[in-house]
C-alpha cells in the first residue's frame, strides 16, 4: 500500500489538522512526522503539551497509520529515509516563510519519485492565532513548572530575561524578532532581588522575605506563561529553605538559584572581597540536599550559584564546589564572575563540561557582555540570564521624560520620550 507523510506540531488539533489528515489517508497509510520539541524550539514558542502528550493525542486521530518523530523543521532528513510515495500539506506554504521548506520538499520528492499533494488551506483557521488565544487564557504551575527541563533539552541555550513586575513580564512574554528564518524571543523570566528591592526603592539584602517578594511574583504569574527562576540570594537557613522550595514549587517557579555565601548580603558586583564570607562546602551542600529531599515533583530545579571567582579564588576552587554542590543533587550551576575578559568563566565551563556532560551551566554575562549567546553555547553553557537590564533600561528612561516636564513646563516634549497610552493598554490582555 502506498504512504503518505504529513508533518505537524499537534499541540493543537483543529478543524484543518483533521481535514489534511483525513485527505491524506484516502491515498495511503499516513505517516505523521510529530515534531520533537527541540525542531520547534528554534522557530516557534514550545509546545504547551510535551512531545509523549502530543504523540498520544495525534495516534488516536482515526486515520493515522503510524507516528515517528521528527527531529528537524526541515521535511527533507525524514522523507530521504522513509521514502513515502506522496507528502500532504496545505496550500498556505506557498508564500510566506514556509515557502523555501516547500520548495525543498518538491525537489526531494522528485529526487525520490514521489509526489505532493496540496490541499486548499481551511479558511478562518490560524494555529498561532489559537496559540495566542490560549496564552492569553494562561497556564497552570504544574505546567510552568514542568517548562524550563523541557526547554533545557530542547533547545541549544535557553535566554532569560529579567522582569521586576507584571508590565516587564508582559514584554518578556510577547517580544520577539525574526533573524534569518529564525524565532528569537526570551524563553523565561528572571525574578532578581536585585531588581525587586530596587524597583520598590529598597537597598538589595536579604531582610525582604518570601512572602513578600511572592506578592511581586504573583502580579508577573497572573499575565504571563513563560518559566520562571527565582533569585533565592543564599537561600537562608536551611531550615527555612525547604520551605522556600515547597513554596515556589507549588506557585509553579520552575527554578530556584542560590549563592554560597553566608552572612549579610552585599552585592557582588561593587567588588568587595568576601572570600571570608563563603559558605563551607559541606555546609551549602547540606543545604542543597535538603532542599532536594523537600520537593513534592522531579521538575522543580535548585540551581546553586558559585561566588568563588567572585571572591578573588580560583577556577580550581570554584570547580571543588562545583562537585560537592551536584554530588548533593544541585539540578545545575551557575558561575559567577566579575572579570570583564570571561577568562575565567570560559575556563570553568570548558573544565566542567570535561566532568559532567548533560549538567545545566548557567551563566549571567552582566560584565562580560560582549560574548554572544553562540559562543557561551560553544563554552557549553545552557542558560543565558539577562539579569538586570529591564530595570536599568526603565530608570534613565523615566528621569528623561521627568526633566523634560520639568525644563519646558509642560508635557509636549515629552511624549517623543513615551509609548503612546493606545499601545501601552493594547499589552494587557484584555483592554482590546
Amino acid at each position: 500500500m502506498a504512504t503518505v507523510y504529513v508533518g505537524i506540531t499537534g499541540d493543537i488539533i483543529h478543524p484543518g489538522i483533521i481535514n489534511i489528515i483525513t485527505e491524506g489517508a484516502k491515498y495511503g497509510d499516513l505517516i505523521v512526522g510529530l515534531l520533537t520539541d527541540s525542531a520547534i524550539a528554534p522557530y516557534k514558542r514550545l509546545p504547551y503539551l510535551s512531545y509523549e502528550q502530543r504523540k498520544v493525542v495525534v495516534e488516536n486521530i482515526k486515520g493515522v497509520a503510524r507516528i515517528i518523530p521528527q527531529e528537524e523543521w526541515s521535511y527533507v532528513p525524514n522523507l530521504l529515509k522513509y521514502k513515502p510515495d506522496y507528502i500532504i500539506h496545505g496550500d498556505d506554504w506557498v508564500s510566506g516563510p514556509l515557502s523555501k521548506i516547500r520548495d525543498e520538499v518538491y525537489v526531494v520528492m522528485e529526487q525520490i519519485g514521489g509526489q505532493v499533494i496540496e490541499i486548499p488551506y481551511t479558511k478562518g483557521i490560524n494555529s498561532t492565532g489559537l496559540a495566542e488565544q490560549l496564552k492569553a487564557i494562561g497556564t497552570t504551575p504544574e505546567v510552568r513548572l514542568k517548562t524550563l527541563r523541557r526547554l533545557i533539552v530542547a533547545k541549544p541555550i535557553v535566554r532569560i530575561l529579567e522582569v521586576h513586575d507584571g508590565l516587564s513580564g508582559l514584554i518578556a512574554e510577547s517580544v520577539s524578532v525574526c533573524k534569518e528564518g529564525e524565532y528569537h524571543s526570551y524563553d523565561g523570566m528572571w525574578s532578581s532581588s536585585l531588581t525587586d528591592s530596587t524597583s520598590k526603592g529598597k537597598p538589595d539584602i536579604e531582610a525582604v522575605d518570601l512572602t513578600t517578594r511572592l506578592q511581586g511574583i504573583t502580579d508577573i504569574l497572573e499575565c504571563t506563561t513563560k518559566p520562571i527562576i527565582y533569585d533565592g540570594d543564599t537561600g537562608g537557613l536551611t531550615e527555612h529553605f525547604v520551605y522556600t522550595v515547597r513554596t515556589l514549587e507549588r506557585n509553579g517557579i520552575s527554578a530556584i538559584i542560590i549563592e554560597d555565601k553566608i552572612g549579610l548580603k552585599k552585592n557582588s558586583l561593587f567588588g568587595t572581597d568576601v572570600k571570608h564570607h563563603l559558605a563551607p562546602i559541606e555546609d551549602f551542600s547540606m543545604k542543597i540536599s535538603m532542599g532536594k529531599q523537600a520537593q513534592v515533583t522531579k521538575d522543580f530545579m535548585i540551581i546553586a550559584r558559585l561566588e568563588s571567582l567572585i571572591a578573588g579564588g580560583t577556577v580550581d576552587e570554584a570547580l571543588e564546589r562545583a562537585r560537592s554542590y551536584v554530588k548533593a543533587g544541585a539540578d545545575g550551576i551557575m558561575i559567577h564572575s566579575k572579570d570583564k575578559s570571561g577568562e575565567d568563566v570560559s575556563e570553568f565551563c570548558t573544565r566542567f563540561r570535561d566532568d559532567y556532560t548533560h549538567v545545566p551551566l548557567v551563566l549571567v554575562p552582566t560584565t562580560y557582555n560582549q560574548f554572544t549567546e553562540q559562543e557561551f553555547q560553544d563554552w557549553g553553557a545552557n542558560i543565558v540570564i539577562y539579569a538586570n537590564h529591564m530595570l536599568r533600561a526603565a530608570y534613565p528612561a523615566m528621569v528623561n521624560a521627568a526633566k523634560s516636564i520639568l525644563e519646558n513646563g509642560r508635557s509636549l516634549e515629552a511624549d517623543s520620550l513615551c509609548m503612546p497610552i493606545k499601545q501601552i493598554l493594547e499589552l494587557i490582555p484584555g483592554t482590546k
